[in-house]
């Protein structure tokens, strides 16, 4: 085993169920987190938050949450139109590097969040759901906090729909996905962890599944570049 091969391993092990080692690497990559997302997204990063805005659907006057929300960038898209948004994330070091950004701020951990029961009227968690030890439990920490009738959507990396697409991103997830974080970010070894962890992750239908066994209602999903990213949405139950 090479050199190389030892760091990723030693990445897989070490983070596979460890939340704060996994805190701790992102705050080793906060610093050029979303420079590194951006190029590696091919400038995509944009759109897929407006589409989770517009998915939420959240009106003027109403709170919502967002999940792993990282240095706030994602929060700021939300917080539009009357909407107020607040910035969750369990490192540290990213809710740091976006201190300067005109949101609220908490440190908490998606499994048990700072909240009181049915707090807020919707919940958002992009690309931050397959980071979590226990994503179910995430799940249904979302519905506690969420009053009846509000709403969940969750923008993660899915599965490609059409076969030739799927095999091209696989490939370039495990091979230049790496290689392009060693030019650009400030922690590229984290990357192999994040390539793995979304090859891991279930696809559309599972994940609909997941979110109906937390007790969300309505539960429908939505492509985004071809299944790269699904938008999953779900209603509170009264």
């Amino acid at each position: 085993m090479s050199a190389g091969d030892r760091t990723q391993a030693g990445y897989r092990a070490t983070l596979e169920k460890r939340p704060a080692e996994v805190a701790a690497m992102f705050d080793r990559v906060a610093g050029r987190y979303d420079v590194t997302n951006t190029v590696l997204s091919g400038g995509l990063d944009a759109g897929w938050r407006r589409a989770t805005r517009e998915a939420l659907g959240a009106r003027s006057g109403q709170t919502v949450l967002d999940v792993a929300a990282g240095t706030g960038v994602s929060t700021v898209e939300l917080a539009s139109g009357g909407v107020t948004a607040i910035a969750c994330d369990f490192s540290q070091g990213m809710l740091r590097a976006g201190a300067h950004r005109p949101v609220p701020m908490v440190a908490g951990d998606a499994m048990a969040l700072p909240l009181a029961d049915e707090s807020v009227d919707g919940v958002v968690i992009s690309f931050g759901l397959r980071n979590v030890a226990d994503p179910d439990a995430a799940l249904r920490e979302f519905a506690r906090v969420t009053r009846p009738g509000g709403t969940l959507v969750v923008c993660e990396f899915s599965t490609p729909t059409w076969a030739p697409w799927r095999t091209v991103y696989l490939e370039y997830l495990m091979r230049a996905l790496p290689s392009i974080a060693r030019a650009v970010s400030s922690n590229p070894e984290a990357y192999v962890y994040l390539a793995e962890s979304i090859r891991a992750w279930p696809p559309q239908q599972p994940m609909a599944a997941k979110l109906q066994a937390a007790g969300w209602g309505d539960v429908a999903w939505r492509n985004l570049t071809g299944g790269i990213v699904a938008l999953h949405r779900g209603t509170k139950r009264g």
